[in-house]
């Protein structure tokens, strides 16, 4: 373990891969478990280490000293949380050293197909934690203590906590033959590919989860048990791989919910100081869900520590509070963040039933250091005036012992309605940014995407802004003036205007493989043919990586065209472009 870690990770064991780079081609070992996770851990209470990284499976795969100290801390409740028993929860870490295992076309082909807000995380772990404390007379600190550890770059929470659920528990009782087993199943099931219903067999049960695409609908409701096939045993269906019970997160806060919304939405920094991890990393989770179908750009860690790699960076006083949503269960981070402008300190949580206290909002200067009362503790005044309505439906649903899926599905389309109604007047001010079709000729550079002029977008709200869609009145100018200056502004821009310049690079390769090639051919020089073949080419490449929206019969007829243009150019240059 590195400095001040006060915990050394024991030597990976086990027979899973052989030593390697990391990198795993599709064919290779591993390949299919890589497209789901990237490692299992196992962390274990060692009385002379502290928290000590017992296995890595597959024992080739590579993890820096930072980042096996980050696991080993964030594996294990803090001394605040008191956790007996068995609980999950999750946490995310920043990658050190780069990227190490090269992205394949699967991959691309998985993020190309997928919601912005489920791709996978090129520069960040999550670690999926079940943690297990109970009492053992046999050990010498008299307590069983050990955490098993699934690594992904994939955000589906739902999906790892039932797949730790059953696998967890059997391997505290079994130990490593019982994981083994469990990756090889894992290396056996389908990629996650956008818009498939999968069945994952774990284990003698099979999981049928639906992969979320960008073509699904919002609200579409849980995936259809596939019909044609009669798996025995009945597979059990998981509603969501990665949506959490968002009324239960949010009950001692439904009171404050937009505001909550207007905080993410603007990339403010945001404390929740919760008494245990699983609480903590849901609250996070649940507030970094609530901008779905916008991503979350800013940074967030459902779980963290004084131990956290980025502790210093995060609570210095030299610079403005990071645009980072913190999970915490140390009370010490009420004295050391003190500066940030928004702490949200939440209670134990209440049995089902009514609805808990609701949290109150308080003035940041009332924050003490250790015996904070629950409450949200912010300066800050809404744009929007708040809908008492959602409010009162949900206490309505509260009072007939509505589901909690129910309930769920209320607050998830409020908010999903509210975010819609932000995003698509940005969306059709975007869209007329692009140049027209009739603009894009086959010989000529592409023409530019125009500019986005942030007073000329704010102007025309008055025919075309969010009124249109959401009843909520209040200050939308100053809402959306604000927002520019986010890091969800950016990311969104940065994103669209990618995808729009795809396009138009798409339009262009179908506007060339229309035209005649041959005519143009008639009075051009060796170089300037040449410099053509290069181009498709390189087009073709990125079309064939699903980096460009291209019909298969345009790189069809690219492909020709590339085999008609070399054919006209000498036998020297040929070999040159085609070598044998």
């Amino acid at each position: 373990m590195d400095q001040g870690s006060g915990a050394g990770p024991h030597q990976a064991r086990g027979r899973l891969g052989a030593p390697s780079c990391g990198a795993r081609a599709p064919g290779a070992p591993w390949a299919r478990f890589s497209a789901w996770l990237e490692c299992v851990c196992v962390v274990t209470f060692d009385l002379e280490l502290g928290q000590a990284l017992e296995l890595v499976y597959p024992s080739d795969f590579q993890l820096t000293d930072k980042e096996k100290s980050s696991i080993c801390y964030l594996s294990f409740p803090d001394s605040h949380s008191g956790c007996l028993g068995d609980t999950q929860f999750s946490f995310r870490i920043r990658q050190c050293g780069g990227q190490r295992r090269p992205w394949h076309t699967d991959d691309r082909h998985c993020d190309s197909g997928a919601p912005v807000s489920l791709q996978r995380e090129p520069a960040h772990y999550f670690g999926y934690v079940y943690f297990r404390q109970v009492k053992d007379s046999s050990v010498k600190r008299g307590y069983f203590q050990k955490s098993l550890v699934l690594v992904s770059r994939l955000p589906f929470v739902r999906l790892f906590q039932a797949l730790l659920s059953l696998v967890a528990p059997e391997y505290f009782d079994k130990l490593a033959p019982c994981l083994e087993a469990v990756c090889n199943e894992i290396d056996q099931w389908p990629a996650p590919v956008p818009g498939q219903t999968l069945n994952l067999p774990v284990m003698g049960v099979v999981l049928q989860v639906h992969i979320p695409s960008r073509a699904d609908k919002p609200e579409s409701g849980p995936p259809k048990q596939c019909s044609h096939e009669n798996l025995l045993p009945a597979p059990v269906v998981l509603t969501s791989v990665h949506e959490l019970d968002l009324f239960r997160c949010f009950r001692p806060v439904l009171a404050h919910v937009q505001l909550l919304w207007e905080l993410m939405l603007l990339g403010e920094p945001l404390l929740v100081l919760a008494p245990s991890p699983a609480v903590s990393s849901e609250m996070v989770l649940a507030l970094t869900s609530c901008l779905q179908p916008l991503k979350f750009c800013c940074d967030y860690r459902p779980y963290f520590t004084v131990h956290d790699n980025e502790f210093k960076e995060f609570t210095t006083r030299t610079q403005a509070p990071p645009s980072v949503v913190l999970g915490v269960t140390n009370p010490f981070f009420i004295k050391t963040l003190q500066h940030w402008p928004h702490v949200l300190r939440i209670g134990e949580p209440k049995m089902p039933g009514d609805l808990p206290k609701q949290v109150k909002l308080k003035k940041p200067s009332r924050l003490k250091t250790l015996d904070t009362k629950p409450g949200l503790y912010t300066a800050y005044t809404t744009y929007l005036h708040r809908d008492k309505a959602l409010l009162r439906r949900l206490l309505k649903g509260l009072q007939k012992k509505r589901p909690s899926d129910v309930q769920t599905a209320v607050l998830r389309r409020h908010l999903l309605e509210l975010t819609q109604s932000f995003i698509i007047p940005l969306e059709h001010y975007m869209a007329s940014l692009m140049p027209l079709q009739k603009s894009i000729t086959p010989w000529k550079t592409p023409p530019q995407i125009h500019p986005f002029h942030q007073d000329d977008f704010l102007r025309s709200l008055e025919h075309s802004g969010p009124q249109l869609t959401c009843l909520l009145k209040g200050d939308w100018l100053g809402l959306y003036r604000r927002f520019f200056k986010s890091p969800h502004f950016d990311g969104w821009y940065r994103q669209r205007h990618k995808e729009m310049a795809q396009k138009l690079e798409a339009l262009h390769l179908e506007a060339i493989c229309e035209a005649n090639i041959e005519i143009w051919m008639k009075d051009k020089s060796e170089v300037e043919v040449v410099d053509l073949v290069l181009k498709l080419r390189e087009r073709l490449v990125r079309a064939q990586g699903h980096q460009l929206p291209v019909k298969e019969a345009t790189l069809k007829r690219a492909r020709l065209y590339i085999e008609t243009v070399i054919g006209s150019l000498p036998k020297d240059l040929q070999v040159v472009l085609c070598p044998p």
